[in-house]
């Protein structure tokens, strides 16, 4: 039952049903017209134009009951739409870091940052899946791992709740990243045992971390819209996880049943059908105040109904300060201050992924570098999307901000000889690529080395941006081939939104950095990993394909496959494994042993294993814990991630590093859908690289 207080209670009894309709309708304030009678009952508004914000303050005060608007915004990877405020490394970036803390800090700042511009709402975080490359939005999302997206996802949750400053808004409720074919906005193919099993733990750990609201996804599940499935919405979300925060839905969710997904024949049919299955407010439709005023009075939608979802949005607006203005509001000096920035720099430092090193990193010795590549000075493609300069309306002239810093300027900035400086091609075929390239090939005659900075842009990322062939587009492959015949060590920088097919790539390349889109400060970062003023420490949060035909090749998939795990034109499937990341450092794992032989089922026990870096630099290990239930009922994968931890260790130096392991984490669900942990042999697997494992064997007892 979901807790409420003796005032919300007292304003809903008071409220007519015009009211509570208006409390539960968005709308946006760079498009589509306010339907509602009295603009100052309106519930929400997302994306407010700063000089909107008083006027609809004061307009909500002015009615009888002075509720306020919540203000939302698309705050992603940071305030980011704001130009000024600080812009942190994209989620896809972030989760290389495998760092929780740092990833709570992240929704902190942002959290600061957001209130102190007047809004109170992020919609983040994404906790979707990315199993699929061709999908837009890969990018958005914390990776492929159920366990990564989980902690992670609750982290910058409790970031951005921590003081009270913002509502969270996880999403997309569910399986929108699991669209067939990578569509974005498509049908589901999968079975309610499989988004029980890989995606809803991320909306539990989100429940659990207090998250104050959840926005359903576009698609279907086997061709039932999320939007009306009063199952996955009330029955499962509100019911068994306990969500007592609001739903709201995507933009324009409510009038896609009807346009889209054709399952209602009318708006009001369509409300009827959206706030019965339990979603709370509706994002940008217009019309739906009247059909939902409309559905009440004809007996289609419940008074009770009506006053669950307005408690639901006045609990979470009175936490927020937005009945009674209790809240300690930060100074606007706060966005983008230099404590932000200190704290964005770590975050870009803990985002950069060494995928290949033959000995030419860190890089040393040489006079003259020619930096060549279309993302080399493109702050645009650094920043990734869902930034001042695509929302909330495309700006792709915007000036970037003074204190952005690309990878030419860091590699400037960083180094005191000669840095020559050619564009080479540009990201999307065009006319002037063979002059660019020969410009190029100049440039790199006369240096010691070349750093080729390639990838992708927003063109190529986000929604509507799904791609069937997720390789490095354009002439950026031929480019590096003609800088390969010059004989010349090429350090590639691959600066993209999503993971790429880099097979051709590392072809040509003595060193492969992958930089999802890292944000203000990632070019100054990857300059001092560059030339080793830092050291490596990030892994991949998801896997890359050795071509994407593969696809999909998330890593924990079955092992029965009869060609034995290989296409018989592409034997290897990936290139680059989830968990996979190079240091400067070495680590050798040993000695990997469990406290208990047998554990009885819901007994915890201990994991140790011993890791020395053995080398002259100081580094940090990413260590990752999986397991298999090696016989078991129900498929089960080659292996799934259960922990991982971030360890520091000194050169030269040994540490114990050791996992505490709930055995009730070993089970599956059912064919029922029912969790159970049955007794026998489970294997444990530790890896630092996602490549190499040492194991441990316990068995479970009843």
């Amino acid at each position: 039952m979901l807790k409420s207080n003796e005032r919300v209670e007292r304003i809903i009894s008071n409220m007519t049903v015009e009211e509570k309709a208006a409390q539960m309708q968005q709308v946006s304030d760079t498009c589509g017209k306010n339907t509602i009678p009295d603009k100052g009952t309106i519930g929400s508004y997302l994306f407010t134009k700063e000089e909107n914000k008083e006027k609809y303050i004061g307009l909500a005060k002015e009615t009888r009951h002075g509720i306020q608007p919540i203000f939302g915004i698309d705050a992603i990877h940071g305030h980011a739409c704001l130009k000024g405020a600080t812009v942190f490394p994209t989620q896809l970036s972030l989760a290389c870091s495998f760092d929780e803390e740092l990833t709570e800090e992240v929704g902190a700042v942002t959290a600061r940052e957001v209130r102190a511009d007047g809004h109170h709402w992020v919609f983040s975080p994404v906790l979707c899946m990315a199993r699929d490359l061709r999908w837009g939005r890969v990018g958005e999302t914390f990776g492929e791992d159920t366990e990564l997206v989980s902690r992670l996802g609750a982290a910058i949750i409790r970031g951005y709740q921590r003081d009270g400053l913002v509502a969270a808004c996880a999403k997309h409720y569910i399986g929108y990243g699991e669209a067939t074919g990578g569509r974005d906005a498509y049908d589901t193919q999968i079975t309610e045992r499989r988004a029980r099993e890989v995606l809803l733990p991320a909306f539990r750990a989100a429940v659990n971390a207090g998250c104050m609201s959840v926005m359903t996804a576009y698609g279907s599940i086997d061709a039932t819209p999320l939007t009306t499935s009063h199952r996955w919405m009330t029955e499962i979300l509100k019911e068994e996880l306990g969500f007592d925060g609001f739903v709201v839905t995507d933009w324009t969710n409510v009038e896609f049943l009807v346009n889209g997904q054709h399952v209602a024949e009318n708006l009001e049919e369509a409300t009827e059908m959206a706030i019965n299955a339990g979603n709370d407010m509706s994002m940008q439709v217009e019309g739906f105040y009247d059909a939902l005023v409309s559905a009440v009075r004809n007996g289609r939608v419940s008074e009770e109904r009506l006053d669950d979802a307005v408690r639901r949005i006045l609990l979470v607006k009175e936490k927020l300060g937005l009945i009674d203005e209790n809240i300690c509001v930060p100074e606007r000096s706060v966005i983008g201050c230099e404590e932000h920035k200190m704290l964005n720099h770590r975050a870009a430092l803990e985002s950069q992924v060494l995928l290949k090193n033959d000995g030419a990193l860190p890089l040393r010795g040489v006079e003259k570098i020619a930096v060549i590549g279309p993302n080399a000075d493109d702050i645009k493609a650094q920043y990734g999307d869902w930034t001042y300069f695509t929302h909330p309306e495309n700006n792709p002239d915007a000036t970037p901000k003074d204190d952005s810093v690309t990878v030419l300027s860091g590699i400037r900035e960083s180094f005191a000889g000669e840095v020559i400086y050619a564009k080479g091609v540009n990201v999307t075929p065009a006319e002037n690529d063979d002059e660019l390239i020969l410009k190029a090939l100049d440039a790199a005659r006369n240096a010691d080395v070349v750093i080729a900075v390639i990838g992708d842009d927003t063109s190529y990322n986000g929604e509507w941006k799904d791609r069937a062939n997720p390789t490095v587009p354009g002439r950026q492959a031929e480019l590096l081939k003609r800088l390969s015949e010059l004989g010349k060590k090429i350090i590639t920088v691959v600066v993209s939104g999503r993971a790429l097919v880099l097979s051709e790539v590392k072809n040509y390349s003595s060193a492969i950095i992958q930089s999802f889109s890292s944000g203000d400060l990632g070019g100054k970062a990857l300059a001092e990993l560059i030339f080793g003023k830092e050291n490596f420490s990030a892994r991949l949060p998801i896997s890359i394909p050795t071509d994407a035909a593969c696809a999909p090749t998330y890593y924990n998939q079955y092992d029965y496959w009869h060609t034995r795990g290989g296409y018989i034109d592409a034997k290897k499937m990936i290139d680059y494994p989830f968990g996979f990341g190079l240091s400067y450092s070495d680590f050798v794992y040993s000695d990997v042993t469990t406290d208990k032989r047998c554990v009885k089922i819901g007994d915890k026990f201990t994991l140790s294993v011993d890791v020395k870096n053995d080398s002259d630099r100081d580094g940090t290990d990413v260590l990752q814990l999986y397991y298999r239930d090696t016989v078991c009922k129900i498929l089960r994968p080659v292996r799934s991630l259960i922990d991982f931890k971030r360890v520091s260790i000194k050169a030269g130096e040994s540490v114990r590093v050791d996992f505490t392991v709930d055995s009730i984490k070993l089970g599956y669900l059912d064919e029922s859908c029912k969790y159970r942990v049955d007794a026998g042999e489970i294997k444990l697997f530790v890896s630092g690289d996602g490549t190499s494992f040492k194991e441990a064997i316990i068995n479970l007892t009843e």
